[in-house]
């Protein structure tokens, strides 16, 4: 991906992740579109960043996505980089039972649907343009699932297995996949506890590492930063190996949640 020069659109740019990468990409000159269902993350992110622009859309609904799409390439003609930030990670109790409706539902179209149904809009602008980029942003947990956030989980993993049949397809086009595999990082996406953990990887260190990666390995089609190594590539260990990572992993995680309540 070039550093520079490009018009990009960032989903769930108001806060975490989102906002850490689109501050990266406007330092670094590029015109930035941040967008989300219009709370006041967003207003405070362009307030701080002379330049930076906003627009709205619910990534659950696929009629706001048309329109918001429409809305995009008409109004930034030169549109030619999307990253799929916006997303929601509800734990989920399999046992004793939950509202399918309001937490299935929500994860699969803000994660999973929302991603693919704005990709496929924006392809037919992206591919006039002499380069493009498509960036998916899933997680370690795509690759060793945490067990308390199933549908999150597969959601990711799904959109792992999208990006890369997405990528082949655009092979003989000017536009170029990424895949953004982030650990766990410190950032508001399961509460505050999260942000303020010792154990998350700082999200100035994760994106300084990211922009870094993306930087100086511009045909790189995966950005794994280290800390994300001993899940992106734990089945590379065999299947034994990999079933006791994935119980010490859960075991772990589990653990480290009924100390915080």
């Amino acid at each position: 991906m070039k550093a520079t020069g490009n018009t990009v659109l960032i989903t769930g740019g108001g806060s975490g992740i989102g906002r850490g990468l689109a501050e990266a990409f406007h330092k670094l000159g590029n015109q930035v579109i941040i967008a989300g269902r219009g709370n006041k993350s967003l207003d405070e992110t362009v307030n701080a960043n002379a330049g930076m622009k906003s627009l709205k859309v619910d990534m659950t609904s696929l009629s706001s996505i048309k329109a918001f799409s429409a809305q995009v390439t008409a109004e930034y003609p030169s549109l030619n980089a999307v990253i799929h930030c916006a997303g929601v990670m509800i734990p989920e109790d399999l046992l004793n039972g939950k509202n399918y409706q309001s937490d299935d539902d929500v994860t699969v179209n803000t994660n999973l649907l929302g991603p693919i149904r704005l990709t496929e809009e924006l392809l037919p602008a992206f591919r006039k343009q002499p380069h493009g980029t498509i960036m998916t942003v899933t997680s370690g947990l795509a690759f060793v699932p945490l067990a308390m956030y199933p549908t999150y989980c597969a959601t990711k993993a799904g959109i792992h297995s999208y990006t890369q049949s997405l990528r082949y397809q655009l092979k003989d086009t000017p536009i170029q996949v990424i895949e953004l595999i982030p650990p766990y990082v410190a950032t508001t996406l399961t509460g505050e506890f999260q942000a303020k953990d010792p154990n998350a990887m700082p999200l100035n260190e994760f994106i300084s590492e990211t922009m870094d990666i993306l930087t100086n390995q511009p045909n790189a089609t995966e950005i794994c930063v280290k800390r994300v190594y001993p899940l992106r590539f734990a089945e590379g260990e065999g299947q034994d190996k990999y079933q006791q990572f994935l119980m010490r992993f859960n075991e772990m995680m589990t653990a480290a949640r009924q100390h915080r309540q």
